[in-house]
């Protein structure tokens, strides 16, 4: 999750914190810039991102709920994207808003903020990553003939 000029508002950085920490039941860590981009008024030491690794029963519980409760409860939802594979068969798509999950209430929570999931798969290709990820539950798209 960027969380951009949000760094500067620690109250708000801290709301982001744990409402990532309620949808997945671990700390997210705080990424920090590398490089120093004057046009952004960044400079290279400055936190910019929250990410997490979930592994095991963490990861399965994780996925069977964005699966099962959080995908099919988004408005207009006909299944994720076929093209959001990379050529090792990562699996990679965002949400507008964190605010989805049914963990947060969206009155206690920060301001809607936008994120990505990376699903990270041993298959070696698209194809047996999309395989696996169907046996898991995932609900791609239909394409009609």
């Amino acid at each position: 999750m960027g969380i951009g000029n949000l760094s500067k508002n620690q109250q708000q950085m801290d709301a982001l914190k744990r409402d990532l920490a309620a949808v997945t039941g671990q700390t997210p860590s705080i990424r920090n810039a590398k490089v120093s981009i004057a046009s952004f008024s960044l400079r290279a030491g400055m936190p910019v991102g929250l990410s997490e690794t979930l592994r095991g029963e963490k990861m399965y519980s994780f996925l069977d709920r964005l699966f099962s409760i959080v995908l099919p409860r988004l408005r207009d939802f006909r299944g994720v994207s076929l093209k959001s594979f990379d050529h090792m068969g990562n699996y990679t798509f965002g949400f507008t808003e964190h605010t989805v999950f049914p963990e947060l209430d969206p009155s206690k929570t920060a301001s809607p903020h936008g994120f990505e999931i990376t699903i990270v798969t041993t298959a070696g290709d698209a194809e047996k990553s999309k395989r696996l990820l169907e046996l898991l539950g995932m609900p791609f798209e239909k394409i009609n003939n």
